[in-house]
């Protein structure tokens, strides 16, 4: 029983992490797509697109790593 307690506690840790650390990136990507719109308005369409594809791949890694977490937690 107190392997499984730690390894509840780890699968915690590493989805916290894991949203903490999504959030960062999306947080940053955001900020550098807003300021680069301010920048040069004219380009803001293709920044908006690069920024959505950007965000969609950070949040498909966190995914990911939530589900590897929640297996291991399981196992």
């Amino acid at each position: 029983m107190e392997g499984l307690y730690w390894a509840y506690i780890a699968a915690g840790l590493g989805a916290a992490l894991t949203v903490i650390g999504g959030a960062f990136g999306i947080g940053k990507l955001a900020s550098a797509a807003m300021e680069a719109s301010g920048r040069q308005p004219e380009a803001a369409g293709d920044i908006r697109t690069s920024m959505i594809i950007a965000a969609a791949l950070i949040e498909g890694i966190s995914l990911f790593a939530l589900v590897i977490c929640i297996l291991l937690a399981l196992k």
